[in-house]
């Protein structure tokens, strides 16, 4: 009875997260095979399965608090209660030659609780939005904007924190500890 159940667990799990499958062509066939999450898409009458509410390419930051994304990005925004210890040693940070990229789905859960939890943490650390670009992705992770497949996005969200042009780590999916020391750790470690 206990492997039954524990496969069952197993299943859940792995339908509930943001890492779906690139699509992989059958031989001999136009098709392909995915694995797509949909649970946890629907956020007060709005499903975020659905193509019409999926946000591809490029993302102004201030797309997400207009309906119909407002109702999870301003509640995850404003809700987030961030470590202030982490924060002290963030505002120390120069940042100056930091540019992150942040990719995400708007169908995806975790984007979507997540990403408000970034850009709170941006905003406390008045990181300037212009140094920002955020990417959105369809379930496959693709993103019509070119040389996007050299990101090498998994799953998402993603967040790429870069010093001087050049990759200095990434938060992929869920930070380590918090977005905030992540960040920290992430641009203090030493090369």
């Amino acid at each position: 009875m206990k492997y039954p159940i524990c496969g069952f667990i197993l299943l859940l799990i792995s339908f509930t997260a943001c890492n779906t499958v690139k699509p992989v062509a059958n031989a001999g066939s136009d098709k392909t095979n995915s694995t797509v999450s949909v649970s946890n898409n629907k956020t007060q009458g709005f499903d975020f399965s659905e193509q019409s509410t999926l946000l591809l390419g490029y993302i102004n930051p201030s797309q997400l608090e207009r309906e119909p994304y407002s109702t999870w990005y301003l509640k995850g925004f404003d809700d987030y209660e961030f470590n202030s210890e982490s924060i002290n040693k963030l505002l120390e940070i120069n940042k100056d030659d930091i540019t992150i990229k942040i990719v995400m789905g708007t169908w995806c859960p975790d984007s979507r609780r997540e990403v408000p939890r970034f850009m709170r943490v941006l905003n406390i650390w008045q990181f300037p939005l212009t140094n920002v670009t955020v990417l959105g992705v369809d379930k496959e992770k693709q993103c019509p904007i070119g040389d996007f497949d050299k990101l090498d996005i998994q799953r998402v969200p993603t967040f790429i924190l870069y010093k001087n042009n050049v990759e200095a780590g990434r938060i992929i999916e869920n930070p380590v500890t918090s977005l905030e020391q992540d960040i920290v750790n992430i641009l203090t470690k030493k090369e």
